[in-house]
């Protein structure tokens, strides 16, 4: 048997991932895009997409995996969030009890790996306060993600593209919900989309905002 290649392994996560469906799907389109030049005015296209996927596999069953990604948001940056469990016990009795660890992956416009950490607040009260330690951090490049791609394809590096077999299995997890399944809901250029994409997180938690 040979060993798993990091494209072997991608394509294992995108099979295992669930189908989308139009409860576990937010589209928007920011208002004013219909007025955009060569827009139809009853145009139907989406600017933000926010999705709630789960992979059926062992190692991730019961961890919810949320995306979204627009234009005109408040940032544009591209970022992933691991939030942990919180522990089951408010052992230090910690006020509120609300706060749990993050490790975070910025990777454009710069690159960066965070971990954000919730302890006690100095002083004499038992409050938490969050801490944000840097790991790495490092200009983004000049390069945008399309050229890099580009110059991939001309100098024959694979690893940067998908193959076949995973194409076809993230097109199976979107196919669903292609069209006009899911309504189109409004959004204020500048904020983080609909409101409704809340509504895809578990109870009690948050999207990941992005700083500038």
């Amino acid at each position: 048997m040979g060993a798993c290649t990091p494209r072997d392994a991608k394509s294992d996560v995108v099979k295992a991932l669930r189908p989308l469906t139009a409860q576990d799907t937010v589209r928007g389109q920011y208002e004013g895009y219909r007025d955009v030049a060569g827009v139809s005015p009853t145009s139907t296209v989406e600017t933000f997409v926010a999705v709630r996927l789960a992979a059926d596999t062992w190692r991730w069953e019961g961890v919810p995996i949320a995306i979204r990604a627009g234009k005109c948001l408040p940032v544009t940056a591209s970022e992933v969030s691991l939030r942990f469990h919180r522990p089951p016990q408010n052992v230090f009795g910690l006020a509120p009890f609300a706060s749990s660890n993050t490790l975070r992956f910025r990777i454009w416009p710069e690159t960066e790996i965070g971990l954000s950490v919730a302890g006690k607040r100095p002083g004499a009260a038992f409050e938490a306060q969050i801490e944000d330690l840097v790991f790495s951090q490092h200009p983004g490049s000049d390069m945008r993600p399309y050229d890099r791609l580009i110059g991939a394809a001309l100098t024959g590096e694979r690893w940067l593209f998908a193959r076949q077999d995973t194409v076809e299995a993230a097109w199976e997890v979107v196919d669903p919900v292609l069209g006009d399944v899911v309504p189109v809901r409004p959004y204020t250029r500048g904020t983080w989309g609909p409101k409704e994409a809340d509504g895809l997180l578990p109870e009690g938690e948050t999207w990941n905002d992005p700083h500038g």
